[in-house]
C-alpha cells in the first residue's frame, strides 16, 4: 500500500491547517506507518481514500484519532532533568508569593506534567499553594495523562524517593504498573488547547512549560504560538523550552537566562 507524494502533501495541508503541525517531505515515513492500520481498520484500500474519509463531517472521532497518531511523540518521566534541577534550585531560592501557577502546554501522556507535580509537591509541599495545568491537542493522550497510570518501565529517570512518596505500585493484575498518588492527581487540571489557535482564558502562569513541540512547526507558526504562549505568561515568569529548540533571533520580549530556559521581560 502505498502514499503517494500528491497524498502525502494533502495530508500535510490538513495537518497544518488543524494542527499548525509542519510536515515536511521527509516526515512521508512516517505518515504512512502510522495510519497504515486505520486503513484496515476502516476498509479502506488507498490513503486518498482515508484523506477522503476524514473530510466526512460525520467522521469527528477518526479525524481525532488521525491527529493522535501524527502528533503524539515519545516522552518520559524527568526529561531534560537539567530543567527540573534548575526549577528546583529556583523555588528553594526564590520562594514564590502567593499562588504558585504552572501551565505544561503540550503534555502529551502526562509525563511531564507529573514530574513537574512531584517537583513541585516536594519543594512546596502537596497541599502548597500551587496549581498545574496540562494541556494537549489530543483528547486521547489527554485521557491517559488524567489516570496518571504507567507501566513501572515509564519511571526510569524518577527519583526512587518520589516513587515511595507520590505513588502506587500495582499489585496482582495490576503489576509491573504504577500509580501516581489520588492526593498529587487532584491537584493537577488537565485541558484541550490547541497552540495554533486562540488561547482559552488560561493564567497567567509563573513557568511554562513548552518543551518538544515547537520542533513541529515552521517559523511563522512557531513564532505565532510563542507570541501567544507569552501572552499568557506573567512579566519575569519563565519559559522553558526542550534543548534541541531555541528561539534565537525571533523578536520577543525574552531573555536567555539558561539553556532552554526564557525569563518573558515587558
Amino acid at each position: 500500500m502505498q502514499l503517494s507524494d500528491a497524498t502525502f502533501s494533502r495530508f500535510a495541508v490538513w495537518m497544518k491547517a488543524q494542527t499548525g503541525v509542519h510536515f515536511p517531505p521527509g516526515k512521508k515515513t512516517l505518515v504512512h506507518q502510522r495510519l497504515t492500520r486505520r486503513l484496515a481498520a476502516r476498509n479502506v484500500a488507498t490513503f486518498e481514500a482515508y484523506f477522503r474519509l476524514l473530510q466526512d463531517p460525520a467522521e469527528l472521532d477518526e479525524r481525532e484519532t488521525a491527529i493522535d497518531l501524527l502528533t503524539t511523540h515519545e516522552t518520559f518521566f524527568f526529561r531534560e532533568p537539567k530543567h527540573f534541577n534548575w526549577l528546583q534550585k529556583h523555588l528553594r531560592e526564590q520562594p514564590p508569593v502567593g499562588t504558585l501557577r504552572v501551565w505544561s502546554g503540550a503534555s502529551s501522556t502526562g509525563e511531564e506534567v507529573w514530574s513537574i507535580a512531584m517537583l513541585l509537591a516536594d519543594v512546596l509541599g502537596i497541599d502548597g499553594d500551587w496549581t498545574l495545568l496540562g494541556s494537549d491537542i489530543s483528547q486521547g493522550v489527554l485521557a491517559r495523562a488524567q489516570k496518571a497510570h504507567y507501566a513501572l518501565q515509564r519511571c526510569e529517570g524518577m527519583p526512587e524517593s518520589y516513587m515511595r512518596r507520590f505513588c502506587l505500585k500495582g499489585v496482582r493484575q495490576h503489576a509491573g504498573t504504577f500509580l501516581v498518588n489520588k492526593t498529587l492527581r487532584a491537584k493537577v487540571n488537565f485541558q484541550l488547547i490547541n497552540l495554533d489557535k486562540t488561547l482559552p482564558s488560561i493564567g497567567p502562569f509563573h513557568i511554562v512549560f513548552l518543551r518538544n513541540v515547537l520542533i513541529y512547526f515552521d517559523a511563522t507558526t512557531k513564532q505565532q504560538v510563542v507570541e501567544r504562549v507569552l501572552g499568557r505568561l506573567s512579566v519575569g515568569g519563565f519559559l522553558l523550552v526542550s534543548h534541541s529548540e531555541s528561539l534565537h533571533g525571533l523578536p520577543l520580549p525574552i531573555q536567555l537566562v539558561a539553556p532552554g530556559i526564557y525569563r518573558k521581560l515587558s
